[in-house]
């Protein structure tokens, strides 16, 4: 008897130590393998593109905001899949399409709440969705930069414990500030979304997300 119950006891803490080392594998799995990098260079202030003002017209509740502090998001299995989740499904979810196309003008700033957007309205929503499953407004900036094709375009960058990640509708991997490729114009303030500040070197030229 006292045999049987030392195997029994043996085997357990086998299965036990395995457990573990799976839950401790699915963890790592579960995180991005990035490299920490550092935070895209804030150069100055920055004028609001003239979309950020028109949407803010029209949701005035969601610009209306205190200023606050400059936070982070603690990359968590948690958090790692909900930003996934989230890029995943507003990516799937919203139909692109022009503002001109849409709306019969050149720029117009929306939630997609007809289930048509383009590259700001991809942006606005993912933005809305991460804030009420509990992510920090300050960590969410909308961002405008140029595309690799030099074409005016927006993303979320989310400020992290591991450097500035970015959500785009453009692809479904959620990447480092550094390994899009793109140019990086302005952004929100961390510490007040209607404050906007200048990113990298100036550039002359207007992109039409950047007017």
């Amino acid at each position: 008897m006292a045999f049987s119950l030392r195997v029994v006891a043996f085997f357990a803490s086998l299965c036990a130590a395995a457990t573990s080392q799976a839950m401790a594998q699915s963890r790592q799995a579960a995180l991005p393998n990035f490299p920490i990098t550092p935070i895209a260079l804030e150069m100055g202030n920055a004028r609001a593109p003239l979309g950020w003002a028109d949407f803010c017209r029209k949701n005035s509740a969601d610009c209306d905001v205190a200023d606050g502090q400059a936070k982070e998001v603690m990359i968590t299995p948690r958090s790692w899949n909900l930003m996934l989740g989230i890029n995943a499904k507003v990516n799937k979810e919203i139909e692109p399409v022009s503002d001109m196309d849409h709306w019969g003008v050149v720029e117009s700033w929306d939630y997609p709440t007809d289930g048509k957007g383009d590259c700001e309205d991809y942006v606005l929503e993912k933005r809305r969705r991460l804030i009420k499953a509990g992510l920090p407004r300050e960590a969410l900036l909308v961002t405008v930069v140029r595309d690799m094709e030099d074409e005016g375009h927006a993303v979320l960058t989310v400020r992290t414990d591991i450097g500035d990640l970015v959500l785009d509708n453009k692809r479904q991997q959620i990447l480092p500030w550094t390994a899009t490729g793109y140019k990086y114009l302005k952004r929100q303030s961390a510490t007040n979304p209607n404050l906007w500040v200048a990113l990298g070197a100036p550039d002359s030229t207007t992109a039409t997300a950047a007017r």
